[in-house]
């Protein structure tokens, strides 16, 4: 049996795939047969005719063409003695283009991070949640919307897969022009900070209302959507048996649909030692920009040559070379490669005690400083640890459990600092004459943030914290005033403004409810 694919191992395999390009391109234009005077025409007549008519032989012998004899008329004696057919694709030879077709295309994909992509999903989640909370939704709208956002998140995620690996391989670049990379290091660095301030405030509501979604009932959702694809089931062995194959395709593509939500769900909400898909893309995303910071770093200095090792050794050895007496050398020597007396060995009690009464200079030669007493299994095995059974495994119990009511307590601070300052309506600065300290530093994380989103020329700027649990709204006032607010570690001044405080997390607690 032979194999659509050998054409790509022979040793005319450019030829071949030109010629399989050309029936592949007819057919897109609705062309089935084609002569060897066609393809070569569509080759643009580099490679004669007779090489043309080889490769179709070629091809039809390995099962990518079939031909026809060509019972069209002939119109001189050359064409009479010749035998003339006409040549097509066959499965095979299809399913290797598209094959390969596939292929390429995965081999130069360049990827994305869609932020958009996030929005469309919160969209069609928002109206998921509609169709959950109503009595009787319609099955076609439930499979139609689940359908699409198990679309738009695939490639949400393939394209986020693939950006992150060409980010990789860009990261990993050597020999790349300086200038060029830095350019591209601006744009690649605003783009990711962009996509991750994208990811935070979406990602948050997407979490949300998944979560909202489950509490609504997905399963009945999913159901629908199962039985709506179920429900063209043809015939088969299991109706033979008297079984209704509905049923049995029914509970595969319900399986199918629980799988699918599953995924999505890991993707953006977190879990107990497995954090999500969308928080290990933020943090890949981070750990990026300071990897291409080091690249150009690599790459200025590789401009401004500096030395390498080997350079370094060649300096050192003309050093060498240069000194004037054998004592200049050694100096070098130490200098060079950091020697020095040795003070790290493990030492008795009693030569302790003797180095107190009487300290030895660290410069002292080891051939007049006094002997250094030292353990007898350390000179006998090299090692003073005495050798045995291992230590039995600690019970960190107590400090697990000190540490989990360390972080049950800092929550229930923040959760009080977030009631402190979530206002409901906006309101100056110079309204809050007093704050406590830790609703204090988080008033200072909120405000840092939001001045740091006012660029120039701006008045107002809303903002959103990196956990995605508060929103900040912060307006410039004209003529504004130096307010002071007083903490117990001293008094904030500033000039006034009009700040609105949201904490996101009592909302989504109050739309669930």
């Amino acid at each position: 049996m032979h194999s659509a694919f050998t054409y790509l191992t022979v040793g005319k395999s450019e030829l071949y795939r030109q010629v399989m390009l050309a029936f592949v391109a007819a057919k897109r234009r609705f062309t089935v047969h084609l002569r060897p005077e066609d393809v070569h025409a569509a080759l643009g007549g580099a490679p004669d005719l007779v090489a043309v008519a080889d490769a179709l032989v070629a091809l039809e012998s390995w099962g990518n063409l079939r031909s026809d004899p060509d019972t069209s008329r002939v119109t001189t004696v050359e064409d009479f003695h010749r035998a003339r057919f006409l040549y097509q694709l066959t499965r095979e030879g299809e399913a290797a283009e598209e094959a390969l077709a596939v292929y390429d295309h995965a081999l130069g994909r360049r990827g994305a991070l869609q932020a958009v992509a996030l929005t469309d999903i919160a969209t069609q989640l928002r109206a998921l949640l509609e169709l959950a909370a109503a009595p009787d939704p319609d099955p076609a709208k439930v499979h139609l919307l689940l359908r699409a956002l198990v679309d738009r998140f695939t490639d949400l995620a393939a394209n986020a897969q693939a950006f992150m690996g060409s980010l990789q391989r860009s990261i990993d670049l050597h020999d790349a022009d300086a200038d060029a990379f830095r350019a591209y290091k601006d744009r690649l660095i605003d783009y990711l900070q962009r996509f991750i301030t994208d990811l935070v405030a979406t990602g948050a509501e997407i979490a949300g209302l998944v979560a909202r979604i489950e509490e609504a009932g997905v399963e009945g959702l999913l159901d629908t959507a199962a039985r709506r694809e179920a429900s063209d089931a043809a015939p088969g062995a299991g109706h033979d048996n008297g079984d209704d194959p509905r049923e049995a395709e029914f509970a595969r593509r319900a399986g199918l649909w629980r799988e699918r939500w599953a995924g999505f769900r890991a993707w953006f909400v977190s879990a107990p030692q497995h954090p999500s898909q969308a928080k290990l893309l933020r943090s890949q995303a981070r750990a990026a920009i300071p990897q291409l910071l080091h690249v150009v770093a690599a790459l200025n200095d590789r401009r401004t040559g500096r030395s390498d090792r080997s350079a370094d050794f060649r300096t050192l050895a003309l050093w060498f070379a240069q000194a004037p007496d054998d004592a200049a050398m050694h100096r070098l020597w130490r200098n060079a490669f950091g020697l020095s007396p040795a003070r790290h060995l493990t030492i008795d009690a009693d030569t302790l005690a003797a180095r107190e009464d009487e300290p030895v200079p660290a410069n002292t030669p080891w051939g007049t400083a006094p002997p250094l007493e030292i353990s007898p299994r350390l000179r006998r095995t090299g090692s003073y640890e005495r050798r045995g059974r291992p230590s039995r495994v600690a019970d960190r119990s107590e400090q697990r459990r000190h540490l989990a009511e360390l972080a049950a307590k800092e929550a229930a601070e923040l959760a009080e600092a977030r009631a402190a300052l979530t206002t409901g309506r906006p309101i100056r600065l110079s309204d809050i004459e007093t704050l406590d300290q830790e609703p204090f530093r988080l008033y200072l994380g909120l405000l840092g943030d939001a001045l740091t989103a006012l660029t120039p020329g701006r008045r107002e700027v809303a903002t959103t914290t990196s956990d995605g649990s508060m929103a900040v709204r912060l307006t410039v006032l004209d003529q504004a005033r130096e307010v002071a607010i007083h903490t117990p570690i001293g008094v904030f001044r500033g000039p006034d403004h009009l700040v609105h405080i949201v904490d996101l997390t009592t909302e989504r607690a109050e739309l669930t409810a």
